[in-house]
């Protein structure tokens, strides 16, 4: 059973089916449950134009971009992998060049490199219409007779024909396994080839001469059982995970700005905590773009946290404690601090500052600025790291404990909550490499979750008490009542006092 998550409303969510083909074509589908009628579309002659960079940045990443004549939908695609046999494409009308807002999407993997059609298809795609019940739409299967030629390079032509069948909009994805077991047991495999573009780029490549060099072992200070194996596999994947994230923060995906940002921290807490794998002085200037970007990012995210919270707290409330017209005071504030707030995120991700960020996280990756601690046995190193971490914020918590409760406590307990943010990672990077769920580092990290919970609920509650001075100093000043932003404010007093108690137990356990 195939199980999908709905795509945003500027896409088409495509899910299909591809497979091998020989002479024999289509198979009879008239008897799969559901199918009423199939319907014969005749042929349609489509001619497509591939985009990527000349060393096919694109296709590393499983995108197509292409420009598209014939048939119903003929323009620009930008289609990104979701899952197998799904992705999510975008369109933009036809026109010479690539459409700004497709090269936006991406350019977290093109960088400054120019896009250049790499590869012609031209396909006669010989359509039946798979009715159900009433008429309605199910799924389009085709026949397509491809041929593939190579823009650039010297590359060679190649032929194939395959059989696709794609999901109507809005179809149940259950149907196509339906269709998968008939096709199967009629003697059809499923193609070797995610997509069309992935068979022409390797079918169509110019034929490498000569014997090729074998890439030799890994440097000794940057292997898996070493210090440097984990941390950089950790590094890796942080960089790795903003540049996949950027296409999604730009189309407003759900819970995007917030993974974004959690990589930026990610990767600049691990830059801090392993000092002595990886020269700060290289380090710290990364760390500090990064330390931007992930302000730029959250600055909208922190107030959408800010009035979910609000909001979730007014709900709770009892009619009797709302006085005045809260609800539309909070909105109004919200919206005012938030105003601008995506317009300035994506000029950020336009500008050449992020452009620099992205290229000097490369160079780190590829070409880092190993120390001698690098070359070391990983586990120890490691231990060594994470439990330091960990002293630092078993520290900070004892001591603003040690204040009595107030703003001095309240900054101490934040600047707790960023170190165990800190330690966490560090002990993230750690389990990675131990790869055992139920090891010593992977039960680190639990713990530093629990902590960090109980110190981000407190941070919350100082942030929610500030806002709601705010919101009741306007509200004064306009001359309504400010009683129920009083209530709301104790409401908060008592979350932050019931997560400093629970403080204590939560990091001696971890001792």
């Amino acid at each position: 059973m195939r199980h999908y998550i709905r795509p945003m409303p500027d896409t088409k969510r495509e899910i299909e089916l591809k497979y091998e083909s020989d002479e024999s074509g289509l198979p009879d589908l008239t008897g799969v449950a559901g199918i009423e009628t199939v319907i014969d579309k005749g042929v349609v002659e489509l001619d497509a134009v591939y985009y990527d960079t000349a060393d096919e940045r694109l296709a590393a990443s499983a995108i197509t971009l292409r420009r598209r004549t014939g048939g119903a939908d003929a323009g620009w695609h930008l289609k990104f992998p979701v899952s197998a046999g799904v992705r999510d494409e975008i369109r933009a009308p036809l026109s010479d060049t690539v459409p700004r807002a497709l090269a936006h999407l991406v350019r977290s993997r093109v960088r400054d490199a120019e896009l250049v059609p790499l590869v012609r298809l031209r396909s006669s795609r010989d359509v039946r219409d798979l009715l159900g019940a009433d008429g309605v739409l199910l799924a389009e299967a085709s026949v397509d007779s491809v041929r593939a030629e190579r823009l650039t390079g010297g590359g060679r032509d190649a032929q194939w024909t395959e059989i696709e069948v794609e999901l109507a909009d809005g179809g149940d994805p259950k149907f196509l396994d339906k269709v998968d077991k008939k096709l199967r047991k009629a003697g059809l495999e499923p193609s070797a080839s995610s997509s069309k573009l992935a068979r022409a780029l390797r079918e169509t490549a110019p034929r490498v001469s000569g014997d090729r060099v074998a890439a030799g072992p890994p440097e000794p200070s940057a292997r898996a059982d070493t210090a440097a194996g984990p941390v950089l596999a950790y590094v890796r994947a942080q960089r790795d995970a903003i540049v996949a994230l950027d296409p999604a923060v730009r189309r407003d995906l759900p819970d995007s700005v917030h993974s974004m940002r959690v990589a930026t921290r990610r990767l600049r807490s691990t830059l801090k905590s392993y000092a002595k794998v990886l020269d700060r002085t290289v380090t710290d200037p990364v760390g500090a773009e990064l330390k931007w970007l992930a302000e730029e990012l959250g600055g909208g995210r922190d107030q959408e946290v800010l009035a979910e919270r609000l909001t979730a707290a007014l709900d709770d409330l009892p009619r009797a404690l709302l006085a005045g017209p809260v609800r539309t005071r909070l909105r109004t504030w919200s919206h005012a601090r938030r105003s601008g707030s995506r317009r300035r995120m994506i000029a950020v991700l336009n500008g050449d500052r992020y452009l620099a960020l992205l290229g000097a996280l490369d160079s780190l990756a590829d070409d880092p600025p190993l120390r001698e601690a690098a070359g070391r046995g990983a586990g120890k190193v490691l231990d060594k790291t994470v439990r330091r971490e960990l002293e630092r914020v078993f520290g900070l918590v004892r001591e603003a404990l040690d204040v009595p409760p107030g703003e001095e406590r309240d900054l101490g307990l934040h600047e707790a909550r960023k170190k165990a943010k800190r330690a966490r990672y560090a002990a993230e990077a750690a389990a990675a490499w131990e790869d055992d769920p139920k090891g010593a580092f992977a039960e680190r990290v639990r713990a530093m979750k629990a902590l960090q919970s109980l110190l981000g609920e407190h941070q919350d509650s100082v942030m929610a008490r500030q806002a709601l001075r705010e919101v009741a100093a306007q509200a004064h000043a306009a001359g309504e009542s400010a009683f129920t932003y009083g209530v709301l404010y104790g409401r908060e007093e008592l979350r932050a006092a019931q997560a400093e108690a629970a403080l204590p137990e939560a990091y001696e356990s971890m001792r």
